[in-house]
């Protein structure tokens, strides 16, 4: 064999050994021991952490305005039985909780971008390189559909407060007690975007390979007939229109999912 010949191979050997890591770096440097993976959990943990304690101490110097925007919802008959607009506190101590409450729910909405950032940061080295290219669109677009929903329920939450309020109006008189309105109004509000997360999760989980678009076509009744049973469950108060609401939404999220699954596909 000529030494031009054995310095081709030589060359060859060497160009393809150096990239070969390269090919594979994706996945030789997400490799991880379990203590590793377990100090990744808990730094990723104390940054939510943080981003919450930090909205959090913004929202307790804002927590009066805030409760006067939860209280816009609150039907006239309401406001007619509390004096100037103001809710019952049954205890000393009920006041500052329930501004605390109000702090902690708007330090969690301010830091969701970061919660949901740090959510997929710790799993993308678990991911191929085709996931992963999802990450930011995945984070905005959960960012922005559970804003929208949010902002949905607070509009929709006078149906059922109307509803509460003047179900039995001629037998009691109903006071609001400040902490139960504001559980009350934080579970309606947090059911409302964690609901318009589905094409957020169908799609996420379309994109690993769990099913395909053409598997939520072929079982679409059921699908859509447990999504509306489901809006029948996670809708505080007994009115109609709540779940009738939710329902529609679920329903139009579904289909949504459908077009986002097969446009990622082509």
């Amino acid at each position: 064999m000529a030494v031009s010949d054995v310095n081709g191979v030589d060359e060859e050997f060497e160009t393809s050994a150096s990239s070969a890591p390269d090919e594979d770096e994706e996945y030789h440097g997400a490799t991880m021991t379990l203590v590793e993976h377990l100090e990744e959990l808990r730094r990723r943990i104390l940054i939510g952490v943080a981003a919450v304690a930090v909205g959090t101490v913004i929202g307790f110097f804002l927590w009066e305005r805030l409760l006067n925007i939860l209280l816009l919802p609150m039907p006239k008959l309401a406001h007619g039985v509390i004096q100037g607009g103001k809710l019952l506190a049954t205890n000393p101590g009920e006041p500052f909780i329930v501004s605390l409450k109000i702090a902690t729910a708007f330090g969690f909405v301010v830091a969701l971008p970061i919660l949901l950032y740090e959510t997929w940061a710790f799993i993308a080295p678990a991911l191929t390189r085709r996931e992963k290219k999802y990450g930011l669109r995945f984070t905005l677009l959960g960012v922005g559909l559970f804003a929208v929903g949010v902002v949905l329920g607070f509009f929709v939450m006078q149906y059922p407060l109307t509803f509460l309020f003047d179900y039995g109006a001629d037998k009691f008189v109903l006071i609001p007690d400040a902490d139960n309105y504001f559980s009350f109004v934080t579970f309606f509000l947090l059911a409302f975007g964690v609901v318009f997360e589905l094409p957020l999760v169908l799609t996420f989980m379309a994109v690993v390979g769990i099913f395909s678009s053409k598997v939520l076509r072929a079982k679409r009744v059921y699908i859509l007939f447990g999504l509306w049973l489901l809006s029948t469950v996670i809708t505080p108060g007994a009115d109609p229109y709540s779940p009738l609401i939710i329902g529609v939404a679920l329903t139009i999220l579904f289909e949504l999912s459908i077009l986002l699954i097969r446009a990622i596909g082509r």
